[in-house]
């Protein structure tokens, strides 16, 4: 569907007819070789899949979508009050960091094709606002410590990364790393909530102090 002379037309394509958020995470990733992830169309869709009736949490379904031009095909009335409220956070949060996700530096750090793991990240031209983008498909259990290093920051700016409310300089981000360990490296304090386990996936928000 995508050809370099179309995208002379039309801004964006649909980048395929396979919604599922685990199976897009190697469709958007190859995809990302070649065009930008502002032309590869991205929805949230409902579940289970139609296609391989996979039930993604709507935060996964959600954080992959992201990194495309994003929306919804899905019928909202069918959905539970959490879940709407959900999907209004989730426009707020897209309209926010739209201009870094789509006209940023997008990085691919870790490939879907070599493993369980799924990492990307996008950095504004400034230097200033970074978002990572973490994947795992399937929960695994006492994985050792893990940390992913980082591309595109600026080596002297100290940065703020959410979730594990840190402060490292862009120089430690990228020769040591970003922290990603979790209940899978020996820790057994969370319990199933909809957002861990299988399909699990996260947004680090890292910002320039």
């Amino acid at each position: 569907r995508f050809d370099p002379g179309m995208m002379y037309y039309a801004p964006q394509c649909w980048t395929s007819d396979d919604t599922d958020a685990i199976e897009r995470l190697k469709i958007q990733y190859g995809t990302s070789y070649v065009y930008p992830i502002s032309s590869m169309g991205a929805h949230v869709s409902a579940i289970p899949n139609h296609q391989v009736f996979r039930n993604a949490p709507i935060e996964t379904r959600a954080n992959v979508a992201y990194f495309g031009t994003f929306g919804y095909e899905l019928d909202l009335n069918k959905l539970s009050q959490e879940e709407q409220d959900k999907i209004i956070e989730q426009v707020k949060f897209m309209k926010e960091y739209r201009e870094v996700i789509q006209f940023g530096t997008f990085y691919r750090l870790k490939s879907p094709f070599e493993g369980n793991e799924t990492v990307w990240m996008v950095v504004s031209n400034d230097l200033n606002t970074a978002i990572v983008g973490y994947y795992r498909p399937l929960q695994e259990v006492n994985q050792g410590f893990r940390r992913i290093k980082l591309l595109g920051l600026d080596p002297d700016k100290e940065y703020h990364v959410s979730i594990n409310e840190t402060d490292h300089y862009g120089d430690e981000l990228m020769n040591l790393g970003l922290i990603t360990s979790d209940s899978s490296c020996g820790e057994n304090r969370e319990i199933y909530n909809g957002i861990n386990g299988d399909y699990l996936s996260r947004l680090y928000i890292i910002k320039a102090k």
